[in-house]
């Protein structure tokens, strides 16, 4: 490989770890060909890019990422490496692992970034399964906020309805 062609495949990685926030590092070795073919049909049906790059080139890409420290990942960065990449949704790939693991136990988890949140180790992927979406998170905050009003505006109308009993019992009272 040329020192251009290294450089276009530098420029390419760093463009997609700073414009795509959900990545995940992989460890496929061992898996035959039909495997590794198996587990990219997968990765393509999911939106999932999919793809096997030096550990070096992969580690210069990092390097260039702006406002993120990568430097856990060097640990990582060795053996045998594949990148997957989905534009929107971090727990695509996690689902996606645990799901080929079921029936190929050679691909293991390397390390994650989840909304540049990193996350070192096969163990997390329960973690990054479990892990909620940004707008999971907005729409559980919204329920909690919007609790509070929906209990007072129900206490409102069940106390304004006691109330005109009260006030109709009262009347018609006084009119006998």
């Amino acid at each position: 490989m040329t020192r251009e062609e290294k450089g276009a495949i530098i420029d390419e990685l760093s463009q997609k770890f700073q414009s795509i926030p959900y990545f995940y590092i992989t460890d496929a070795s061992g898996m035959s060909v039909a495997e590794t073919n198996d587990l990219r049909r997968l990765c393509f049906e999911r939106g999932i890019e999919y793809v096997v790059v030096k550990n070096t080139l992969i580690k210069k890409a990092l390097e260039t990422v702006e406002n993120t420290d990568y430097t856990s990942f060097d640990e990582v960065l060795k053996g045998f490496s594949g990148v997957m990449f989905h534009p929107e949704n971090g727990k695509a790939a996690a689902q996606l692992i645990k799901d080929f693991r079921k029936t190929n136990k050679k691909l293991q988890l390397k390390g994650a970034s989840v909304d540049y949140s990193l996350f070192v180790g096969a163990d997390q992927l329960d973690t990054l399964i479990n892990l909620k979406s940004r707008t999971e998170l907005i729409g559980d905050i919204i329920g909690l906020l919007q609790s509070p009003a929906k209990n007072v505006v129900s206490a409102l109308t069940s106390g304004g309805g006691k109330l005109a009993g009260i006030l109709k019992t009262l009347s018609e009272r006084e009119e006998n």
